[in-house]
């Protein structure tokens, strides 16, 4: 079986923007600043909102590239996290792609590994080419369900 130039630059494309997710998600985990950077535009926009309401607290929409990677950081420094991905939906259109993404993020105070906070969210992800990566321009996180102590998240 052959496959044509056209299926193989969009399989590859469908992948690199799946992995910009998993280099966010990854420089959470890690702590890796420069990793998590690597994932999102210069002038990125994270929109957690719908996410936080729903654990009953309020968070801005953050823009820039460098604040996010900021916020991300300060805010849960204090925590272990591991983000899973899973089921991405990947629309491609020239140089711009959407995806729509489960993402599984735990949250454990580094202080008390006894108590937690699992949330299943939902991802709707815009992005851009950026020579030969995919990087993050607009990120809103909604949750679908979550369990353990809300209060969690705000352990500093």
């Amino acid at each position: 079986m052959t496959t044509s130039p056209s299926f193989a630059q969009d399989a590859a494309d469908r992948l690199a923007v799946v992995e910009a997710l998993y280099r966010f998600t990854a420089g959470i985990d890690l702590r890796d600043s420069k990793l998590l950077s690597s994932a999102l535009a210069e002038d990125a926009v994270s929109d957690f909102r719908p996410a936080a309401a729903k654990a009953g607290f309020e968070y801005p929409v953050i823009q820039g590239r460098d604040i996010i990677v900021s916020a991300l950081t300060t805010s849960l420094a204090s925590l272990d996290t591991t983000h899973s991905v899973s089921n991405p939906r990947v629309t491609i259109d020239g140089d711009t792609a959407r995806m729509d993404v489960l993402v599984e993020a735990q949250h454990v105070p580094r202080s008390d590994p006894s108590r937690y906070y699992l949330m299943k969210n939902r991802y709707d992800v815009e992005l851009v080419r950026n020579g030969d990566v995919w990087v993050i321009t607009y990120n809103t996180v909604d949750n679908i369900w979550r369990s353990g102590d809300p209060a969690v998240l705000s352990v500093v």
